[in-house]
This record gives structure tokens, C-alpha cells and sequence, in this order.
């Protein structure tokens, strides 16, 4: 009885379901007729391949889980499926596993039905709480640091900020708040004068990044750094004339006499320390001004870290690419890192200028893989805009597509908010929303405009979050009015009433999986073995909004929710109110890790 109690309460996963289905399909494995070992051995396929989850409306109509036929074949004879085994798989059970109502064996493999109105009721009148969350905590702590955001001498202005590295910002600003959302301790390099352009610039995208006052120094630390480097084993001495050096940045090594600068051999760096992936044309760096600085700005966000695992991201753009690689052996020769770090680059010379790459360095005591993530160019055809241009012009169609939709009612503080928060959510979803390894394309063109309809974009995700808003800002107004009473406690509820298919496909691709959509950016640090690539799936949280806001649009067109005021209705009612009440909180969650507040009303 324990036991079952244990297996009610543990929230349902879509991992967990195919795991226990893969180990009861799999059962004793039978060989192949005549077989011995050798040619005719059977290969038997992964675990995590013999199923799949259904997820198009057509299919759901008749199955949630499948293993293909093809699959079948290679487990058994024929693809025949023996009767101990399929009574085992239709009696399953255990902690995080779907329900099953039923399956058979079909032309397309053995199909599988999960209890529905049991899946309902254990998540909507168990609490949701466990399902907008991680699945687990994490330990750690990150250090996101935008290259972007250097000065390189200058200190960078809005109207000097390439579109390609405002996404890096963003990009950024995503992983920070999932890192967080996982338990990862987070911090953010570099830090910004508060009163400087570029601070403003984030805020209004709503990016809180961290900044000082404007009178702030970190000069006792660039002293120090610099004083550790001029004493550097790594340090080159006596250089004469023809020196191939890699201080001048870019991929072009250049031909420079020395006139007395510091200079340091990367590549004895890089050779002696173990760090694997380094571009093999990086030679003598000269140490510049802006190079202190931003080894000084790295110094200090890792001052206070208390952790035992420490992991910097630098996100930079690929222009910048080569540069980064320099501050990351240099970080190593002042004596940073003292754990190897290692990274890989696109080939040298390679014709990637606009692309953004994350690079991950690690200082600890245990070794973790260092990565990086590359991804596409933001191509703007016909025009060329800075990131202020960029915000400026979607700020613009933002409010005149609002002027057409609502007329005068569009003025006053609460409308300049609304504007500010729905130009954020066009800017992060039109950079975010792309696989990072493709380049984002952008409709700059003044005569165009933001749709507040069509399902694309974060638009069209904030309205219909908006519309979970308006619905029960109604039911309260009802419940004033005498017609509806408060809603009551699931427990109280018979789901059997959600029959509609959109409830279910609500239900089981949003609500079940998002837990474990948040758990990927935390896996893919752990992400071991060869290469210096890391494929974390920074563009899944504006899909899976984008997807979810389809779904939900066509149901609520589809449905009407708040019926007449009549007792028998009013148990169907509830339920879809639970079930939309759920998706309410699910859109805030998602939302958060964009730094997206939701609107209440469009």
C-alpha cells in the first residue's frame, strides 16, 4: 500500500513511462531461430528506441505510445509479440509511469493507450506544482560572460552592438534564468556602469544585468593580473623582428616588431597545459589594455563563488571568435582556471564571421568536458541595423499595430509597459526561437509590421496567455454575479468529462513534459566524450510557447468553457477550468525563463 501511495504522488514522466515499457517489451530476449554467435546473433536495438510518444493530434486519436513494428522484429520472431510480455506491458506500473488502459499489436507495431481520466486526475487534482519545475536540483555555479559587453578598447554602445551579438545577450539571459530555474548558482560577466547606455538599453529589453556605479574601478585587480602575467613562466622575452603574433585579433596573424610590450605564448599555453581544441594558428599574444580588463572582469565574478564546480560560458560571437580564444589562455596563464580547460573552434580562416559560439571553461577540482555552442547568422536582407535601430523599429510597429487594433485606448503608463514587454517578447523570439545552428533571418523593413495574430512568434504567445487571463478574470466575474460557484478542490471532480481531444494533447505534450524540457540545459553541462561541441537546445522554450499557443488557440476556438449557469454542467466546466488553469501557470513558468512577465489583458 506504501507503495502505491509512493507511485500516486511521483509525478508522471514521459521518460520514466518509456524506460519501464522498453524494459517490460524487452523481457528474456529471444534468439533467432538457429542462431549462434555470429552472423546470425540478433542486435537488439536501445532501450530508448523501442518507443516513441505520439504527440499529432491524428495519432493520438487511436495511440499515445508506439513501438514500431520494425522494432518488434528484432525483439521477437515475426515481430510477435508473446502473451507473458504483452500482459506485462498492459499491467505496468511504477513511480512516474503513465497509466495504460489498453494496447494491441497492429500493422504498424503495438500501439499502447494510457488511462486518460487517471492521467487527468494525477495531474490536475494532484497539484501541477511538481510539473512546472525541474524534475531535480542542481549544483553548480555558472558564470555567463558576453564578450559582447567588453570594452575592445571602447566600451560598447547600443547604436555600435551588431544584431548578431545582441543575441549572444539574450542568448545569455535565456540560460541564466533556466541555470537558475535547475539550482545552478548564476552570475553574470561583465559588470556594467549603471548610468551607461548599453545598461538602459538592456533594461529596456528586460535583461537585469548587473551593474555598479558609475564611479566604479577594478583597478587593483587589472594591477594584479598584470603583474601575475609580466611574471608569467608563459612570458616572451627578448622577441625580435618577424615574430608571428596573434596580438592584433581576427585570424590573420600579422608581422609586428616588438617594441617592449608584454607578450605571451598561447601556444605553449595551450600545449602544456592540456587544453585541447585551441585554434593551432593562436601564437604570441600581445597583452593590451582591454585584455586586463576583461581577465580582471572574470576574476571578479568568480571571486565570490563558494562552490566546488565552477563553469564559465563565454558567449561570443564567431567575430570575435579568435580574440575570445586569446582571453581564455590568458585567463589560464594568470592562473585562473586551474583545472584544464579545453574548447574547439571552426576552422581557422573559415567563412563564419556573423555566427555566435559559447564556449565553456571550467576551474575545479573534477574535470568537466568544455564545450561550445555555435550558431547562425542573423541576416537582416535589404538593410543593415544596429541593435537600437532594430528595438527602435519593433517598437514602433508594436505600437502602431496596437493603434490599429485599439484605437485611442492605447496611451498612458500601462500601455508604454505593455508595448515594452510585448517589443521584448517579438525581439527574444524572432533571435531565440531558430535551431542555433541556422541562421536567423529578420523582415527589417519599415513598411512592414507586427501581426498581434497569425501563430507565429512571441505575439501571438503573449495574446493567448493574455486570453487564459480574460477567461478567468470572467469566471470571477461570474462567481460575483451569483452564477457560478467557487471552483472546487480536483478531488472533488469526475475527469471523465474531458473528452475533447484537444484536452488531452494539452495535457500530455505540455503539461507532462515540460518538466523535463527544463532539465536539458543543466544535462548538456554534463555532456561527456569527444569533441569540443555541446548541442544545448537553446531555441526548445520558444518552440514548445509557440506549439503550445496553437494547440491552445484552436481548442478555445473550439470550446466554449464557461457554459450557462446550469448544475449539470458544471462538473465538465470545472475540469477544463483546472485543466486551463494549469496551462495559465504553465505559460508564467516557460515564461520566466525568457524574463518574460506575462500581460493580464490585450
Amino acid at each position: 500500500m506504501a507503495m502505491e501511495n509512493t507511485e500516486e504522488l511521483s509525478p508522471l514522466r514521459i521518460t520514466a513511462t518509456v524506460r519501464a515499457l522498453s524494459s517490460a517489451l524487452r523481457g528474456k530476449r529471444e534468439p533467432v531461430h538457429g542462431s549462434g554467435r555470429g552472423k546470425g546473433d540478433r542486435t537488439f536495438p536501445e532501450p530508448e528506441k523501442l518507443w516513441f510518444k505520439e504527440s499529432s493530434a491524428k495519432n493520438l486519436r487511436n495511440r499515445d505510445f508506439l513501438s514500431p513494428s520494425t522494432m518488434l522484429n528484432t525483439l521477437y520472431a515475426d515481430g510477435q509479440v508473446p502473451p507473458a510480455v504483452m500482459s506485462r506491458v498492459l499491467s505496468l506500473r511504477g513511480s512516474g509511469v503513465l497509466p495504460v488502459a489498453g494496447g494491441e499489436v497492429m500493422g504498424e507495431g503495438l500501439r499502447l493507450r494510457v488511462d486518460r481520466v487517471a492521467a487527468f486526475r494525477a495531474v490536475l487534482a494532484g497539484g501541477t506544482t511538481e510539473y512546472l519545475k525541474p524534475s531535480g536540483q542542481r549544483e553548480g555555479c555558472v558564470v555567463l560572460n558576453c564578450p559582447a559587453l567588453h570594452p575592445k578598447p571602447n566600451p560598447p554602445a547600443p547604436d555600435t552592438l551588431s544584431l548578431g551579438q545582441l543575441r549572444t545577450v539574450l542568448l545569455a539571459d535565456h540560460m541564466g534564468a533556466m541555470l537558475r530555474r535547475q539550482g545552478f548558482e548564476v552570475s553574470f560577466c561583465p559588470t556594467l556602469p549603471e548610468d551607461s547606455d548599453v545598461a538602459a538599453f538592456l533594461r529596456a529589453l528586460g535583461i537585469d544585468w548587473p551593474t555598479a556605479q558609475a564611479n566604479w574601478t577594478n583597478d587593483e585587480r587589472e594591477e594584479r593580473i598584470q603583474k601575475v602575467l609580466e611574471s608569467s613562466p608563459y612570458r616572451e622575452r627578448g622577441t625580435g623582428s618577424g615574430r608571428r603574433s596573434s596580438g592584433g585579433g581576427g585570424r590573420k596573424a600579422v608581422e609586428e616588431e616588438n617594441e617592449g610590450g608584454l607578450r605571451i605564448n598561447l601556444k605553449q599555453v595551450f600545449q602544456e597545459e592540456g587544453m585541447l581544441g585551441y585554434d593551432p594558428t593562436l601564437g604570441t599574444c600581445k597583452v593590451h589594455r582591454d585584455s586586463v580588463s576583461h581577465l580582471a572582469q572574470l576574476d571578479l565574478s568568480t571571486a565570490d563563488i563558494t562552490g566546488t564546480m565552477v563553469t564559465v560560458l563565454h558567449v561570443t560571437s564567431c567575430q570575435d571568435e579568435f580574440r575570445q580564444q586569446q582571453i581564455a589562455v590568458l585567463w589560464r596563464a594568470s592562473g585562473a582556471a586551474h583545472s584544464q580547460v579545453t574548447a574547439s573552434v571552426c576552422p581557422p580562416r573559415s567563412p563564419c564571421s556573423s555566427f555566435v559560439a559559447v564556449f565553456f571553461f571550467t576551474c575545479s577540482c573534477s574535470l568537466l568536458p568544455q564545450r561550445h555552442l555555435v550558431c547562425g547568422p542573423v541576416k537582416t536582407p535589404g538593410s543593415h541595423l544596429t541593435a537600437a535601430q532594430y528595438l527602435q523599429l519593433r517598437k514602433g510597429q508594436m505600437k502602431e499595430a496596437s493603434e490599429m487594433k485599439y484605437g485611442d485606448k492605447v496611451e498612458g503608463q500601462t500601455w508604454d509597459d505593455i508595448i515594452k514587454v510585448m517589443t521584448s517578447a517579438t525581439i527574444r523570439f524572432e533571435l531565440l526561437s531558430t535551431v542555433h545552428t541556422s541562421p536567423v533571418t529578420l523582415d527589417v523593413q519599415r513598411e512592414g509590421g507586427v501581426s498581434t495574430k497569425g501563430p507565429r512568434g512571441g505575439v501571438f504567445v503573449m495574446y493567448n496567455c493574455a486570453r487564459l487571463h480574460t477567461l478567468f478574470d470572467s469566471y470571477e466575474r461570474g462567481v460575483e454575479k451569483g452564477l457560478y460557484p467557487e471552483i472546487p478542490d480536483g478531488s472533488q471532480l469526475d475527469f471523465s468529462a474531458l473528452k475533447e481531444e484537444g484536452e488531452w494533447l494539452l495535457l500530455f505534450n505540455y503539461l507532462i513534459p515540460f518538466s523535463e524540457l527544463l532539465d536539458q540545459s543543466g544535462q548538456a553541462l554534463d555532456c561527456e566524450g569527444g569533441g569540443a561541441r555541446v548541442n544545448i537546445k537553446t531555441e526548445q522554450i520558444c518552440k514548445f510557447l509557440v506549439s503550445l499557443s496553437k494547440d491552445f488557440s484552436s481548442y478555445y476556438n473550439r470550446v466554449h468553457v464557461l457554459g450557462e449557469p446550469l448544475p449539470h454542467l458544471f462538473n465538465q466546466m470545472f475540469c477544463r477550468l483546472h485543466l486551463l488553469r494549469a496551462l495559465r501557470e504553465l505559460y508564467h513558468s516557460a515564461l520566466e525563463t525568457l524574463n518574460l512577465p506575462p500581460i493580464r489583458q490585450l
